[in-house]
């Protein structure tokens, strides 16, 4: 059997006394740069809310403290960790009441380090609620700033549309990372996207910067997914992560058990894939730093 994510990583000075994911041990936080992280992509169905959930997860692990903020309607990160039951006021009302606050709605999830601001379906009647309002597209950079550098990374799942959530979501990131499913329509919409940071960079938020392109439900067996995959990388090049997210029944399954990747199955693939992104994320962002 293949070594777990942690076990290939032993070398790494900074995770080499680590135990099994989920489990960290004492001692002091990895030293890595402060990110505020959008996973987009207006395409649905290409893992945006698997790559929120476990890229937050495994940044829990490096013993930092994380929030995961669910900006979509659906609310399917939010009760990847949740009982849906549990949650009260969501990001919702910390976006929509200016006297609500991001730490008004947070709530702790299972895993060490992690907390989760919450999304409910009437998320979706937010667009409705700002129009015409001047500040709409710094709200949520707004309550990010009133938590002063509580959390050493926030991760932000966006919904599947570039419509004002996915662009404050782009407001308030230091980067964003693009997930892009491994199939025949994968680059379909992607000229929006592109076009939708370009106009957030000339503007709102300048210093935004693009960390890549991963691919992901990758099926390296057939024919087809490879040559996508080399589509993929001939339009973004070096954009995109070494790191490929393949098809995985345990990734599945894991947010039905309200657990990450890596508490529900450790030794999987899809374990190693995303602690694997996670290790290259923080690179990428340190060396774009420097």
């Amino acid at each position: 059997m293949g070594a777990s994510p942690l076990q290939n990583c032993a070398h790494d000075p900074q995770i080499a006394s680590r135990q099994r994911p989920g489990h960290p041990t004492r001692g002091q936080p990895a030293r890595t740069v402060h990110l505020i992280v959008a996973i987009a992509n207006q395409k649905g169905g290409v893992g945006k809310t698997t790559t929120a959930v476990n890229l937050a997860a495994a940044l829990a692990m490096r013993r930092r403290n994380v929030l995961l903020i669910d900006l979509d309607p659906q609310a399917n990160s939010s009760i990847s960790f949740l009982d849906h039951t549990a949650i009260g006021r969501s990001t919702y009302d910390a976006i929509a009441d200016a006297n609500t606050s991001l730490r008004d709605i947070i709530l702790p999830a299972s895993l060490p380090n992690l907390s989760i601001a919450p999304a409910k379906i009437g998320l979706a009647k937010l667009e409705a609620r700002l129009v015409g309002e001047m500040d709409a597209h710094f709200r949520l950079k707004d309550k990010i700033d009133q938590l002063q550098g509580e959390f050493a990374h926030i991760v932000i799942d966006c919904p599947p549309a570039l419509g004002l959530l996915t662009v404050n979501a782009l407001v308030a990131s230091t980067h964003l990372l693009i997930p892009i499913q491994s199939s025949y329509f994968a680059l379909e919409g992607t000229d929006d996207l592109l076009e939708t940071i370009e106009k957030v960079r000339q503007r709102p938020n300048p210093s935004l910067r693009i960390l890549g392109v991963v691919i992901t439900m990758h099926d390296k067996r057939t024919a087809l997914a490879r040559d996508i995959r080399e589509q993929i990388q001939k339009v973004f090049g070096s954009k995109v992560f070494r790191t490929v997210i393949t098809k995985s029944v345990r990734l599945e399954e894991s947010p039905a058990y309200k657990e990450s990747i890596f508490t529900f199955a450790p030794d999987s693939t899809g374990a190693t894939d995303y602690y694997s992104l996670c290790e290259e994320v923080i690179e990428r962002a340190e060396a774009r730093t420097a």
